[in-house]
Formats: C-alpha cells, sequence, structure tokens
C-alpha cells in the first residue's frame, strides 16, 4: 500500500509518503519569503513522488490533517486531499491535528492549541472537547502538549519546540483508521467560525 500524507494546518507544513510501512520520504517546509508553506504544497508532493519513482496513479491512500489551525492551511490541504482522491479514484481520511499531536504527549494526554480570545481548541479525555476559555481549562494528572502561546499559560511541553515526526504520525494514523476513505465524507474541522463570518 502507498500512502501520501500531508499537513499544512500547523506551524510548518509535513509531507510524507509511505510504501507497505515504509517511510520512502518525509518532508518539512517552513514559510519562505512571506510565502505561507501550504503554497509550497503541490510541489513537495510532486518532488517526493517523483524522487521515489511513485507516479500518483499509484497512490492507495491520501491522508491530511482537517484541523483545528490555520484556516487557510485546513482549506488547502483538505482541498488538494479531496481532488486528488477523486481525480485518482483512491481513499482519503482526516485525522484532526489535536489526535495527531495527543500521539506525542505521553500517557494521559491533554492537548491544547491556540484558538485565540482566550481560549483553547482543547483535546483530552481521548477526545476532541472544542474551543474552550483558557479559565476553564484543568489541567492536573495530564501531559500537556501545547503550542507556545500557550505553554506559559498551561505548563507542560510546546510541540513547537521539539522536532516531532507529525507527518509519520498522519500516515499511521490514517491507515489505522476504521473510515471508509470516501472523499466525500472528507471535510475540514471548523471548531469555530473563520474570523470573517464569526459575529
Amino acid at each position: 500500500m502507498i500512502t501520501l500524507a500531508f499537513d499544512t494546518c500547523l506551524d510548518k507544513m509535513y509531507a510524507v509518503l509511505k510504501k507497505d510501512g515504509e517511510v520512502l520520504a518525509s518532508r518539512i517546509v517552513e514559510n519562505h519569503d512571506n510565502k505561507y508553506h501550504s503554497a509550497y504544497l503541490i510541489s513537495t508532493l510532486q518532488e517526493i513522488m517523483s524522487e521515489n519513482g511513485i507516479k500518483p496513479q499509484d497512490v492507495d491512500l491520501i491522508a491530511t490533517n482537517i484541523g483545528p489551525g490555520s484556516f487557510t492551511g485546513i482549506r488547502a490541504c483538505v482541498t488538494v486531499a479531496r481532488v486528488m482522491a477523486q481525480q485518482l479514484n483512491c481513499k482519503a481520511v482526516g485525522i484532526s491535528s489535536l489526535e495527531i499531536l495527543a500521539q506525542c504527549a505521553g500517557e494521559n494526554p491533554l492537548v491544547a492549541l491556540d484558538a485565540r480570545k482566550n481560549s483553547a481548541y482543547l483535546y483530552k479525555d481521548g477526545e476532541i472537547k472544542g474551543a474552550i476559555l483558557l479559565d476553564e481549562i484543568k489541567t492536573d494528572g495530564y501531559t500537556v502538549l501545547t503550542d507556545d502561546k500557550l505553554q506559559p499559560i498551561l505548563g507542560g511541553t510546546s510541540y513547537q519546540q521539539k522536532n516531532l515526526p507529525l507527518g509519520e504520525i498522519l500516515a499511521d494514523l490514517a491507515e489505522n483508521s476504521s473510515a471508509d476513505g470516501n472523499w466525500r465524507k472528507l471535510k475540514p474541522l471548523y471548531i469555530q467560525p473563520p474570523p470573517a463570518i464569526a459575529k
């Protein structure tokens, strides 16, 4: 099985190519010259497939992050995943940022990502809790993994300060997902509305 996994929702872009459980390529792309990293998504996917002799029609599974995270990043990777899966007639599976990061947190994970407005997107007790006010988040007894903005407030560790294999984790979670892989069901995870439509 060949899996192509990519994530443009977080602070960096992750792209991974796997074949029969082996990682053939893993790339991390950061923002460059005022260009958001998602601008490099298509070219990076083309490069890693070409370098490994994989044609797009060889791909069996597309894995992508569905959010929460950057609205631009969520739209970019979900749209690319849907279009590719439709055109290639392959499966597409979406995994949330919070579930990906929970795999890195350790035992009894609590994952919190900045949701602005003094709140955090929260994953706790094995499920996504939504956008929760920071004052309501209790971290006692949990292994906390968060981002640079929330780490001074909630404690724990910032994923942005660690070199985590988030692309590989995304690919593994998608390969082991119980989802049927229908690209029509692949939708962004917008926990709260984009700023342009929020009242």
